[in-house]
């Protein structure tokens, strides 16, 4: 889907300058224990699967719709991983900045076929965790708390 129409709606009158926004992200596990990452088409980079809550969306809510509309793939959320508001703002090609307020969920895969499902991917895919592409240090520091048992509260020394 790309930018939702609501902050569409508040760039026409904000133009490029800093946003603060919610935003939601999923590690999503299958039953054999891989993870689903996607190719993201505004840096070519590989992530986990994210995307903005809509007004009045639950995050969880947000989470499972964005795996869906990004990869095709079924989830229910399990727990939370991580509540983090990112320090530094994204500023994409087109100019416009956001810094967001991050919670990433983990996730179960329960149907569907990992694909490119909009134009957000470039690729999709489950990879192992002992095999994963490169990923910046905010999908890989995620995709390890998913791992451990339990949500994690942080200061601000965790890496985004």
């Amino acid at each position: 889907m790309g930018t939702p129409d609501f902050i569409r709606a508040i760039r026409a009158s904000a133009g490029h300058q800093l946003l603060y926004l919610p935003g939601v992200s999923a590690v999503v596990f299958d039953d054999e224990g891989r993870v689903l990452l996607g190719r993201r088409a505004d840096t070519g980079k590989w992530s986990i699967i994210g995307g903005i809550p809509d007004p009045g969306e639950q995050p969880a809510t947000a989470a499972v719709r964005e795996v869906y509309e990004e990869t095709a793939v079924r989830c229910v959320p399990e727990r939370i991983v991580l509540v983090q508001a990112l320090r530094k703002p994204v500023t994409y090609p087109n100019g416009d900045q956001c810094q967001f307020m991050d919670v990433c969920l983990r996730c179960r895969a329960v149907g569907g076929e990992a694909r490119v499902n909009d134009e957000e991917s470039l690729e999709v895919g489950w990879f192992s965790v002992d095999a994963l592409p490169e990923l910046q240090e905010f999908a890989l520091f995620r995709i390890k708390q998913a791992l451990t048992d339990g949500p994690t509260w942080f200061d601000s020394t965790v890496p985004e």
